[in-house]
């Protein structure tokens, strides 16, 4: 039996968030080293991987000079975002981590309402309201030195939707797998001096974890873009949402941390948002193509 393209985009975003999930678990499993470090062996795997296919299909390693301005600022945001989300990572619950990053979607809702001038509609501004809520509840906000992780949880979604704001100027222009190049090439050659400054000697096990997470964060970053070739984001994103799920579980079954309830309460209201938004999305395609 044939599967549908559908399916497969949602089969594709499920190994996508697990592949996520997975890196998150071993960026936390690899102790107590320098974020930039982890960050840049965490790119330097997914550089080795992207070169191998970008040499395979014989196109451009650092895309067309057109696309140089929109390149460089997706790498620049994407890194910085990928810092903050490993210091929450190292710092915090992984499923809260995970969670506060998943904020990102409503984030470019306003990135792209400020950048690209697109239109919000009433229930895009219900929903992000709606997520920040779930997100107060999950980051407790007080003043002290306790809120700087969910601070930088936060951050990497900003970052994130920064980085996925650009991804959406860039378009089709380039191939998936020179973008992924583009930017673990960037991010290395950036972490690489403050990687030398302040590295650390790590232990066998150390750097098999970090390799593991460098080699799922590419299952992650290629599910999700090859996902989007097989279904539209609008009837397959909220999938991609299961991410808390393993992270969840993970975070119970390895490290023995349970999230509080109210955080239980965040990830309710975020994913309830989340799915709110994903059924006026479809509504919406199924009355347009009814004309």
């Amino acid at each position: 039996m044939n599967m549908s393209d559908k399916n497969k985009g949602i089969l594709l975003l499920l190994a996508s968030a697990f592949g996520f999930s997975m890196m998150g678990v071993f960026i936390k499993l690899s102790g107590d080293l320098p974020t930039v470090q982890k960050t840049m062996f965490r790119n330097l795997v997914s550089m080795f991987i992207a070169f191998g296919f970008v040499l395979y299909h014989r196109e451009r390693f650092f895309g067309k000079k057109a696309n140089q301005p929109t390149l460089l600022l997706r790498s620049a945001f994407g890194t910085i975002g990928i810092l903050f989300n490993f210091y929450a990572i190292d710092h915090m619950i992984l499923s809260d981590a995970e969670t506060l990053n998943k904020l990102s979607p409503f984030l470019l809702i306003v990135f792209s309402a400020l950048f690209l001038r697109e239109r919000v509609k009433l229930y895009q501004l219900v929903s992000v309201i709606v997520a920040f809520l779930g997100a107060l509840l999950i980051i407790k906000p007080e003043f002290s030195v306790t809120t700087v992780p969910y601070l930088a949880g936060f951050l990497s979604a900003v970052f994130a939707a920064g980085a996925y704001t650009f991804l959406r100027v860039l378009g089709n222009k380039e191939k998936y797998y020179t973008v992924v190049f583009y930017f673990s090439f960037f991010a290395t050659v950036v972490l690489l001096p403050f990687t030398l400054y302040f590295y650390e000697p790590m232990s066998g096990k150390q750097w098999l974890y970090l390799l593991l997470a460098g080699l799922f964060a590419t299952i992650g970053q290629f599910g999700v873009t090859l996902a989007y070739k097989f279904a539209p984001a609008r009837e397959i994103s909220i999938f991609f949402y299961s991410t808390v799920l393993y992270s969840t579980l993970l975070s119970i079954f390895l490290f023995m941390q349970w999230p509080d309830w109210l955080s239980v309460i965040g990830y309710l209201v975020i994913f309830g948002a989340l799915l709110y938004m994903f059924m006026k999305n479809n509504k919406g395609a199924v009355v347009r193509s009814k004309k």
